[in-house]
């Protein structure tokens, strides 16, 4: 069961993504609302992966990756945006991050970047 820290300073949005994560079978072992403390849990619970919101307060999500990815190579961090940013997305990638998806999304969207960041395969037909 792949674990995963969800980040973002909206609890809507570490609920939804949450309950569509838990569906497909990933364990959250942790959620963060800046990018401080996505730092100290992803140190602490050294998760699978991470959806990361991007703008947040006390840290951004673009410094948390730097942070995390200076550490851990080789974190899976997924971005998590509001449309209009893509400079900042591409930065994000430049420092480490995997991959991005915009918000909205639709779970079928999420679901097949989380997939793909981690190597697994939704169904036999793939």
């Amino acid at each position: 069961m792949p674990t995963i820290l969800i980040v973002d300073d909206t609890l809507f949005m570490r609920v939804a993504i949450g309950n569509m994560v838990k569906n497909w079978g990933f364990e959250v072992v942790g959620e963060a609302a800046n990018g401080q403390e996505a730092v100290q849990l992803y140190e602490q619970l050294q998760p699978d992966i991470v959806t990361m919101d991007l703008t947040m307060p006390v840290m951004n999500g673009l410094d948390a990756v730097k942070k995390i990815i200076a550490k851990n190579p080789n974190a899976k961090i997924i971005m998590v945006t509001a449309l209009g940013q893509p400079r900042i997305m591409v930065d994000a990638i430049e420092n480490g991050a995997k991959d991005f998806i915009t918000k909205p999304f639709t779970p079928e969207k999420l679901k097949s970047v989380l997939y793909q960041a981690l190597n697994l395969v939704e169904d036999s037909s793939m």
